[in-house]
């Protein structure tokens, strides 16, 4: 034998070890693409509004997206079950390429908004995609640590998405914010459509479930709408907001209906009777619905109840994402001794303890201490998503794995949502009794008298030193304890749910660390010899 022929095999092997690298940095990249968006965005519409106009449509620039992006995520984890995973993941950075040139090229607020619904659609794509194709492509025991890496870039994703846009609204057009997609999103698709190939075997002819995607969409759209409607001010009494949850309901039950009919269900409903796929899910989703309540109206706490600059106040958010980050990191260097359920166990005991300290916080706290209890929370939070992620996956077989995946994530999203909404309708309703009761006749007319949503929009304004200035002092004090009792009741609802997710990794089943279940067939490249060369 040839030293070619005994190379042969060790060569191939080393071949696809370097295109799952490749396969895994272009997801984390269409990943990172879609998770940055929405923050570079957020720091650059006051510009955009200066250029196109559409102030009354500001909100829905950020809306939109969320909506589609949520819409997107169960749909394409159920088509990755069904169809090419290559093919979809194609299609979902496709579809976010060609939304991002054309929102670049938006010459009306009316076209940015569906330009960004088309973004949103692809980057639920893409979210689903990578979680996916990442499992299927890791080792068994060290999935964990492929999903700490994908917390990690979100992370990141977080931390240069603010600064990023401010760069470049100040020093180049605002539109290269979505130009600047391109060349890393044209990478991305490169490296999936020479590198990838399929994981596993498909059905021969797929069924889809039209129905149940129809009126999963639409309960999806109707719940979101209404808790973004509320988290705005709009009270959830509103006609507007009790229209959407009529929705909601209507098509909840329709949903339910179809799948029990269907072939090939959205979501079948027999997986909610798995212990592990329902209370990991649920233990996300009130996790999710915790912490994106405090990353929402921390901010207000500090800086209208502490009294910190901006400056100051960008800082010690910084702690609560970089937390979530290193905590989903180590639980992934972790994950083949510690079991999910203590680590969810760990992560949701570290988020209620970042939650009540919260409680304790006040107006003379320093920032040192505040910023720890956001990194406690933010470590908590890193620890529940991955340990969760991984019991959900575990609880079901290779063929729902797409499912699977997508539903740890949609949970995610709706637990964030409602909860922000929640959140919102409590401070404007804490904020608006208590203006109201203490207001006296020089201040009703400038506090009393604003409605929710005003007060919701205005309140960091209110907090600007030119307007603390013409305020009278027994003004001032009214402010900031109407927002500190909004804020505490805040604090609270985070601290029941985080509980609650608590008493859910309780009566999670227990399993042996960094053991998956069985898996038919290979991941990754066809015609690799052997399991060397998985990640």
């Amino acid at each position: 034998m040839t030293n070619a022929d005994r190379n042969g095999p060790a060569d191939a092997q080393a071949a696809a070890g370097r295109a799952r690298i490749l396969i895994v940095a272009a997801a984390l990249a269409a990943l990172f693409l879609g998770a940055l968006d929405a923050l570079v965005v957020g720091a650059a519409m006051p510009t955009i509004v200066s250029d196109l106009g559409g102030l009354d449509l500001y909100s829905w620039v950020f809306s939109v997206y969320l909506l589609t992006r949520a819409v997107a995520l169960p749909i394409f984890g159920k088509l990755c079950d069904l169809y090419s995973s290559r093919k979809l993941f194609l299609l979902a950075i496709g579809i976010f390429l060609i939304s991002s040139a054309l929102a670049g090229m938006a010459r009306s607020m009316g076209q940015l908004i569906v330009f960004r619904a088309l973004q949103g659609i692809g980057a639920g794509g893409n979210f689903a995609l990578t979680y996916y194709v990442v499992s299927e492509l890791s080792e068994p025991g060290r999935r964990g640590k492929m999903m700490g890496l994908i917390s990690f870039v979100w992370g990141v994703s977080s931390l240069l998405g603010p600064p990023l846009g401010g760069f470049i609204v100040s020093y180049a057009d605002w539109r290269w914010i979505f130009f600047l997609n391109l060349p890393i999103g044209a990478l991305a698709l490169a490296a999936i459509w020479f590198y990838l190939g399929e994981t596993r075997e498909r059905p021969g002819r797929p069924v889809i479930d039209y129905i149940g995607a129809l009126t999963l969409s639409s309960a999806v759209v109707c719940l979101l709408g209404a808790c973004l409607l509320a988290g705005a001010g709009r009270g959830w009494a509103s006609l507007q907001v009790l229209g959407l949850l009529a929705g909601a309901v209507f098509s909840a039950i329709a949903f339910g209906y179809a799948e029990t009919r269907s072939a090939e269900p959205i979501l079948p409903l027999a997986f909610f009777r798995i212990p592990g796929f329902s209370l990991g899910n649920g233990s996300a989703f009130l996790c999710s619905f915790a912490i994106f309540s405090l990353s929402a109206f921390y901010p207000l706490f500090i800086q209208g109840v502490m009294g910190k600059s901006p400056a100051q106040l960008g800082l010690s958010m910084i702690p609560l994402s970089l937390g979530w980050s290193v905590g989903a990191w180590v639980y992934g260097q972790l994950s083949q001794r510690l079991a999910h359920k203590p680590a969810s166990l760990i992560g949701s005991f570290m988020l209620m303890a970042g939650c009540a300290s919260s409680l304790l916080l006040g107006s003379t706290t320093s920032i040192v201490l505040c910023s720890l209890v956001l990194a406690l929370c933010g470590l908590g939070m890193g620890f529940v998503s991955i340990g969760t992620l991984l019991m959900v996956q575990d609880s079901i077989s290779a063929q729902g794995l797409g499912v699977a995946t997508a539903s740890h994530q949609f949970a995610r999203t709706l637990g964030g949502t409602i909860g922000i909404g929640i959140a919102g309708g409590l401070v404007s309703f804490f904020i608006k009794s208590t203006l109201g009761a203490g207001a006296g006749p020089g201040e009703s007319t400038r506090l009393g008298q604003l409605e929710p949503s005003q007060l919701l929009n205005n309140l960091p304004s209110l907090f600007s030193p030119r307007v603390q200035g013409n305020l009278t002092e027994p003004a001032r004090e009214l402010l900031t304890q109407a927002v500190t009792n909004g804020l505490q009741a805040v604090f609270w609802i985070a601290l029941l749910a985080s509980a609650l997710s608590f008493c859910l990794g309780i009566l999670m089943p227990n399993t042996a660390p960094g053991v998956l279940m069985p898996r038919p067939g290979t991941a990754g490249l066809p015609d690799r010899p052997s399991n060397s060369g998985r990640i």
